[in-house]
């Protein structure tokens, strides 16, 4: 199958301008699944809760998700995408991926950087993998690259393909991603985002580098530091199931979870 990640600056609070941005690039796309970055239709740099409360949406029925499956049935392919999600008096950094028959199912950032923990609420439903019956995709959100339990958690639940919406700032992940997808011997997409945000005496600059990586860590796309392009790569998602390093190791087999319980202390 052919996976892709999509790259572009999205401009703060304009989600209008943000989507049609994100529909053309899709369009332009003949990939069969695709990743949009984190918080795309929205932009990053929030100055309140309030403001971030005034720009999230409820998921399934917000106009994000709907645009989403929208294009997802027009194209008939999986888009994984970022945006801040209302639910109740809650506010999370979420990501959705969707279907040509529709939403399929929602993930919450469980690792927040920086001032999101003072604008959104901590992830509160764990890790989901997702059997599109081409593939199963598990989605993990821009910092929990730095947590190496998410990727681990999602490649134990079977995924293939990790979705990684992203709006990287610092240099490190681009790197870090082909060990992710060495260790658990699976295909990531990190969708990173580009340009500067500057708001409320704050300024972040986003680094791109949108890529795919490969289960022998190997780098198949990576998009360049400030362009806007949608990058994509064939692959064969059965290379993914293959957990044999050779004739005596098995990946997952090998694993001695009684000696890692300090990985699980509070």
């Amino acid at each position: 199958m052919k996976i892709g990640a999509i790259q572009f600056e999205p401009l703060f609070g304009e989600v209008d301008r943000n989507l049609e941005m994100a529909r053309g690039l899709i369009m332009q796309s003949d990939a069969q699944l695709l990743v949009l970055p984190e918080l795309f239709n929205t932009g990053y740099v929030f100055t309140s809760r309030e403001e971030a409360i005034s720009l999230s949406e409820e998921i399934p029925d917000g106009r994000t998700t709907r645009m989403l499956c929208d294009v997802a049935k027009e194209k008939g392919i999986f888009i994984a995408g970022g945006l801040a999600e209302k639910s109740g008096d809650g506010i999370f950094n979420s990501a959705v991926l969707v279907s040509p028959d529709g939403y399929v199912g929602r993930y919450r950032k469980v690792h927040l950087f920086f001032e999101e923990k003072l604008w959104f609420d901590p992830g509160d439903e764990g890790f989901s993998v997702y059997d599109t019956g081409v593939c199963k995709v598990g989605i993990m959100i821009c910092f929990d690259w730095f947590f190496p339990e998410s990727m681990r958690a999602l490649s134990l639940m079977g995924a293939d393909i990790i979705c990684h919406p992203a709006n990287l700032v610092m240099s490190f992940c681009q790197d870090a991603m082909k060990t992710r997808s060495l260790e658990n011997h699976v295909f990531a997409i990190t969708a990173n985002r580009t340009g500067t945000e500057s708001r409320g005496g704050k300024s972040l600059h986003f680094t791109g580098g949108s890529q795919i990586t490969g289960p022998d860590g190997r780098v198949l796309f990576r998009a360049g530091e400030d362009s806007e392009e949608t990058g994509t790569a064939e692959i064969d998602v059965k290379s993914a199931r293959d957990k044999e390093l050779n004739i005596h190791n098995n990946l997952f087999t090998d694993r001695r979870p009684g000696y890692y319980g300090e990985l699980v202390v509070k």
